[in-house]
């Protein structure tokens, strides 16, 4: 069992930041591939970013390469995205999520989800 929690979302202008934080529990953490993933109104749930368990590998999507920012803190339990530049189409809810198995951007591969944190963005 994992349990995960978002934090960090908000309504932000485009062109400002913002830092989400999730935070992991009930299972050693430091055995996770985390996961960022979103939902945007009318659109498919798709995934933004992903770190493996030691933070060597990463993946980020297209069209968040060069704004957004992955990263953990095997200490404290935590991955968090930062959230650069951004734009009315970053719109969407984010969600935190853990595979336990292989280090995939696939969302098929992870199996326990946070509840996800609101990011809306205004032009």
């Amino acid at each position: 069992q994992v349990q995960l929690v978002e934090s960090g979302g908000g309504l932000v202008q485009a062109g400002g930041s913002l830092r989400l934080s999730c935070s992991a529990s009930g299972r050693t953490f430091s055995s996770l591939h985390m996961g960022w993933f979103r939902q945007a109104p009318g659109q498919e749930r798709e995934s933004v970013a992903t770190i493996s368990s030691g933070g060597s590998r990463l993946y980020y999507a297209n069209s968040v390469k060069g704004r957004f920012t992955i990263s953990r803190d095997n200490t404290r339990n935590m991955v968090y995205l930062q959230m650069n530049s951004l734009r009315p189409e970053d719109t969407a809810v984010y969600f935190c999520a853990s595979s336990g198995a292989i280090y995939s951007s696939l969302i098929r591969n992870y199996d326990y989800w946070g509840q996800g944190t609101q990011v809306t963005v205004s032009s």
